[in-house]
């Protein structure tokens, strides 16, 4: 198969719309006013497929789906050219609120808690994760869990994908993370906040952030990428310990960008590039989403020429 169309899947069981407004000088317990407002169907694992489709690559998507607002969904698979596996249950799928304020440069979110999942929804999205595991073999599995999912299913699932020979991102936090790294996913990305929940302790400092990464790979996990918002992202192998700094640059907003890591990070291991231009790749698309408003990249020039403005440097943890 050619590298370039080497097909990936996402997982989101816990998808959502994200409505995003804009307030200038955002105030809590005040009368704000919005000065403009847009709807993009979301949750981590349909912006990774998204921005995949958008770099070239033949994408899936699987999960549980509100049924009545499943067409905010259904719209955008279509444009995109992304094949829909997705499980649809009754009610409609939650809406988060994302309020940009760009005098402050702050994003403020408001996460509702979803649908609750029945077993035999569950039951149901496991039988399309198997289905599709024949012609995807990479999975990225993220975001939140419903009530109703026990925290141990990514764990289930990332053991599922590996023993057939399927390489799994898992991006998650809290117990559902903590459930999937037993079974040794290829891949995570948690921030500095989630890393240091999953570990139970402070972490001060790259080095010591590095540190803990380096405890992950030597459980079983081939890399560990840790987000740090304008100090850039630590990527972790076997290997190697690498720092990417970003350039300086106007975030419009947050939203989407992890995820945009995770797809450029997906990418350039696909295409087998080294630690070093998996660093700048994926922090260059991340950048990327951060000039934009919702979850959306720029251009793959402009990629490009964000890559070329990556430094990054090895750390001796």
């Amino acid at each position: 198969m050619n590298q370039s169309r080497v097909a990936v899947a996402t997982v989101t069981v816990n998808p959502a719309i994200d409505q995003t407004v804009a307030i200038a000088n955002f105030s809590t317990g005040d009368v704000n006013r919005v000065e403009s407002e847009r709807c993009d169907p979301g949750g981590k694992g349909v912006n990774v497929a998204a921005f995949l489709a958008d770099l070239g690559f033949p994408t899936a998507v699987t999960g549980l789906l509100g049924r009545e607002n499943a067409s905010y969904f259904e719209q955008l698979f279509a444009h995109k050219g992304i094949v829909d596996r997705f499980v649809r249950v009754p009610g409609r799928t939650r809406v988060n609120v994302k309020i940009t304020d760009r005098v402050r440069r702050r994003v403020t979110e408001i996460n509702f808690p979803g649908l609750h999942a029945a077993t035999a929804d569950v039951a149901a999205l496991e039988r399309e994760v198997v289905a599709l595991m024949p012609d995807y073999p990479w999975f990225v599995v993220s975001g939140s869990l419903p009530a109703g999912v026990d925290p141990s299913f990514y764990g289930k699932l990332v053991a599922t994908l590996k023993a057939a020979g399927r390489r799994v991102v898992l991006d998650s936090s809290g117990e559902a993370l903590r459930a999937g790294l037993p079974a040794s996913p290829f891949a995570i990305k948690p921030n500095i906040a989630e890393l240091q929940e999953l570990l139970g302790t402070a972490l001060n400092g790259e080095v010591e952030i590095a540190r803990a990464a380096r405890q992950l790979i030597d459980g079983g996990i081939h890399c560990v990428v840790v987000s740090m918002g304008r100090a850039g992202a630590l990527f972790v192998d076997a290997g190697e310990c690498l720092l990417a700094e970003p350039p300086e640059i106007v975030a419009e907003s947050t939203v989407g960008a992890g995820d945009a890591m995770v797809a450029g990070l997906v990418a350039a291991k696909i295409h087998g590039d080294s630690l070093a231009d998996c660093a700048r790749y994926a922090t260059a698309t991340a950048v990327s989403a951060l000039g934009q408003l919702g979850p959306r990249l720029s251009s793959p020039r402009t990629i490009d020429a964000l890559r070329q403005q990556i430094v990054v440097r090895s750390l001796h943890d």
